[in-house]
């Protein structure tokens, strides 16, 4: 009888080579996320002990808010993942380059200019009244918001580092940085509920300084080392380039924007239609499923730049044997979210206790929209790796403005509260779940024309 180790070596190192380097990046993500998962768990009772219920809904809108300035890079990141995977398939080393410095250099520019922009404007703004929160009810947010918003701009041209190693097909490496942060975070916010009382600004201390040392270590090294020969210089940056990235990177940063709409917005609605302290159980219940979604994206994300070489050379026999593994994954996905449905109060009263009540309604429509996700991403990832994305530009702008007044109508007008709120998102994302899969097939049948094609 053969050991678990060998039969897993023996089905590792079965099938194309694609297939092998995949399947390794997949299982050393599995045991690194799973670390993380278990990790941003033990954060949320931490920080909501910490914070409070009132305190933790403002750092949570707070969070989203300032992620928002993230889709300002105009799509350079998507781009460069698609163009570095392409310049690596063909071995032309000094393309990579050039496509390394330009965006590095051609995004640490634009976010300098929104630094400028954003702080001199934070100055006009009632952050209190953006938050809805009285004056005397916590601390000076505008302090709170610059600098959570200079170190989240920090973070993001640092992560860059990050995207050219997931477009090396190496992702296990680049999925370590965030459960890294997560530890450090932890660890550091654990301290503070033994030193201090709950502040907002320790907390965002703490949990944003994080990723941005993780993040430096890691450019260093890797620019040291691995990617030695494409380390930017501002020699290589090329301005035609940057119109080459952002030419598909621009069709991204639209959908980035809509996909900003769909999900981002969700804690401002219900922030200033029921106040921040109902963001706190609509989040916990997101951070519950969203488990499920974490687990499925450490499938996906090796397979964005797989898909992007194997359409390269018309291995199309590979994509469809791919794809219809993740369709039985996905039936797979969708007992487990209706079990954790099933024992959903049990498990928020073993992980919160009685703080926070969730309703049970919010649960299950919670659970609704990550099977809808999960399933679209199936063939997204595809389109996106093809960069065939003209349709889901627009149907995601289309779904983007018909998102929030949808949130709005069933949150307020409706009296669903939350749960409208997420109920809207399922609502907008339901037509993806037909038009991808259709899209996806016409792709590899060569009878894509028009739209579907570009």
């Amino acid at each position: 009888m053969q050991s678990p180790l060998i039969y897993l070596k023996r089905y590792i190192n079965k099938g194309h080579l694609r297939s092998q380097n995949i399947k390794k990046n997949i299982l050393l993500s599995f045991l690194i996320k799973g670390g993380s998962i278990v990790v941003t768990f033990l954060l949320v009772p931490l920080t909501l002990n910490y914070l409070g219920a009132r305190d933790y809904g403002i750092w949570l809108t707070l969070s989203s808010l300032i992620a928002w300035f993230g889709f300002f890079d105009i799509g350079l990141g998507n781009g460069l993942r698609n163009r570095f995977a392409e310049a690596l398939a063909v071995g032309d080393k000094s393309l990579a380059r050039i496509y390394v410095s330009t965006t590095y250099f051609g995004l640490s520019g634009i976010f300098a200019i929104l630094w400028i922009l954003f702080v001199g404007l934070s100055f006009f703004l009632n952050w209190n009244t953006i938050f809805n929160i009285s004056q005397d009810k916590t601390e000076n947010l505008q302090t709170l918001v610059i600098y959570v918003f200079t170190l989240f701009i920090l973070r993001f041209v640092l992560r860059l580092i990050a995207i050219i190693i997931t477009a090396d097909q190496k992702p296990a490496i680049s999925n370590t940085f965030d459960p890294l942060s997560n530890v450090i975070s932890l660890i550091i916010i654990y301290i503070l509920t033994i030193t201090t009382q709950g502040s907002l600004m320790y907390l965002a201390m703490a949990v944003t300084f994080s990723p941005v040392l993780v993040l430096s270590i890691a450019t260093l090294y890797f620019f040291s080392h691995r990617y030695k020969e494409f380390r930017p210089s501002l020699k290589y940056f090329r301005f035609d380039q940057l119109k080459d990235l952002t030419g598909l990177g621009f069709q991204f940063f639209i959908i980035q924007i809509a996909v900003l709409v769909i999900f981002s917005t969700d804690n401002m609605i219900i922030t200033q239609i029921l106040g921040p302290e109902a963001v706190t159980p609509y989040n916990i219940a997101f951070k519950y499923f969203n488990s499920v979604a974490m687990a499925f994206a450490i499938i996906m994300n090796p397979l964005w730049s797989a898909y992007t070489q194997a359409y390269a050379v018309h291995d199309i026999h590979w994509i469809k044997r791919i794809t219809s593994k993740l369709v039985k994954l996905w039936f797979g996905i969708a007992l487990l979210v209706l079990v954790m449905i099933l024992v959903s109060g049990y498990f928020y009263h073993f992980w919160i206790g009685d703080k926070v009540e969730i309703p049970m309604v919010i649960t299950v429509f919670m659970g609704l929209f990550i099977l809808i996700s999960t399933w679209d991403n199936i063939f997204v990832y595809f389109i996106n790796g093809t960069g065939k994305i003209r349709f889901q530009l627009y149907s995601s702008i289309f779904v983007a403005v018909a998102n929030i007044p949808l949130s709005i109508f069933l949150a307020k007008n409706m009296n669903m509260g939350s749960a409208g709120v997420i109920f809207a998102t399922c609502l907008c994302l339901l037509p993806g779940t037909i038009l991808a899969p259709y899209q996806y097939k016409k792709i590899l049948n060569n009878t894509a024309r028009g739209i579907w094609n570009k």
